[in-house]
């Protein structure tokens, strides 16, 4: 138990602790256009990968607790380099997986042969089965009915049912959906002087706000119904390893309402949204064996156990005076995710049988 309490102490430095220290102090003060400007000033500039980089960079930003690929287009169990695209086949999911541009290189019309940077962005690509990326092509992200084509995981191809656009549109799951809204934020933010030139009915065509009222809409939603997750933290912190830079939408998930949403005209600063996003709990008994007692002024919270590679391991939803069971759960340490509406706190817990 030594070892366990060392790396309890340990573990905020490791997964939670790799935004360096005045990383975003640049921006504190500023709101909307500005607001983005400085966050484009901090992260607008990393270490260019090429392409052919990405294939060995997945396995360390996008490495599921079994290692298998970490794919949000499907629900396939891919090897790494066993299942690596290589040119031909893809006719249907699961065979093989890509390099998948989440915002479309035809939007942006660059080559891997380019000198510039999105071409080769880890921030917005992602493994991807080959088929479902096919599938997708250069739609935007958006929602649309049951009766579109649904794909092993979820995800859906079909006619945009959300405000503001009639045209066919990709629909990730629900899970990953804040993930896609983060990176849109960054990307309109990293490249805001090269965004004029690129095309999209997801993109405005301009520097501010650089996306579509209607996307603008969209992604905001998603980006306050699916919280930074695990996963997500720990990928941010893979890729800054990498590239040098940070997603600082996934650091700061407030920012996005600063710049685009209801904090408009609100200077932000290193606080901002803290207080707004927290739940209050206790969590008793720590270490705990067969049950934790948690007690919050919620009146319902959604309740996730992940171990520290990130794995869901446990999901229930709690009223009142509920106790979440552990009995499963063999000895070590855990995340505990408490979740109210888009209000999530994360703590740490020991299970000593």
């Amino acid at each position: 138990m030594k070892k366990l309490y060392l790396l309890l102490l340990l573990f905020p430095l490791l997964v939670f602790g790799a935004e360096p220290t005045n990383y975003y102090n640049a921006a504190v003060g500023y709101t909307e256009a500005a607001l983005k400007t400085k966050l484009f000033s901090i992260v607008g500039s990393h270490t260019k990968r090429t392409y052919s980089n990405l294939w060995t960079d997945f396995q360390t930003t996008d490495k599921r607790a079994d290692g298998k690929v970490w794919d949000m287009y499907s629900n396939c169990s891919f090897t790494f380099g066993t299942h690596q695209d290589s040119g031909s086949g893809g006719t249907s999911e699961c065979q093989y997986y890509n390099r998948e541009h989440s915002m479309p290189k035809n939007w942006f019309n660059e080559t891997k042969e380019d000198t510039t940077y999105m071409y080769s962005d880890l921030f917005h690509l992602y493994p991807t089965d080959k088929y479902v990326n096919n599938q997708r092509g250069n739609y935007p992200f958006g929602e649309t009915s049951s009766t579109a084509t649904t794909y092993g995981n979820g995800s859906k191809l079909g006619n945009s049912t959300f405000a503001g656009y009639t045209g066919t549109v990709f629909e990730p799951i629900d899970e990953y959906k804040g993930d896609f809204a983060r990176t849109y934020f960054y990307m309109v933010t990293a490249y805001e002087n090269r965004i004029n030139s690129w095309y999209s009915g997801q993109l405005a065509g301009n520097k501010y706000p650089g996306l579509s009222n209607w996307s603008i809409s969209l992604l905001l939603k998603w980006n306050a119904q699916d919280p930074v997750s695990t996963k997500e933290t720990n990928r941010n912190n893979a890729v800054y390893g990498i590239q040098k830079n940070r997603n600082p939408f996934i650091d700061h998930p407030e920012l996005a309402e600063y710049i685009w949403g209801n904090k408009k005209g609100t200077p932000w600063s290193l606080t901002s949204g803290i207080d707004e996003l927290k739940v209050e709990f206790t969590l008793s008994p720590n270490p705990a064996k067969d049950v934790l007692n948690i007690s919050t002024d919620e009146q319902s919270i959604s309740c996730s156990v992940f171990n520290l590679n990130g794995q869901l391991l446990l999901q229930q939803t709690l009223n009142n005076s509920e106790v979440l069971s552990v009995a499963t759960l063999s000895n070590g340490m855990y995340l505990l995710q408490v979740q109210s509406g888009n209000r999530k706190t994360i703590q740490k817990f020991i299970i000593n049988k």
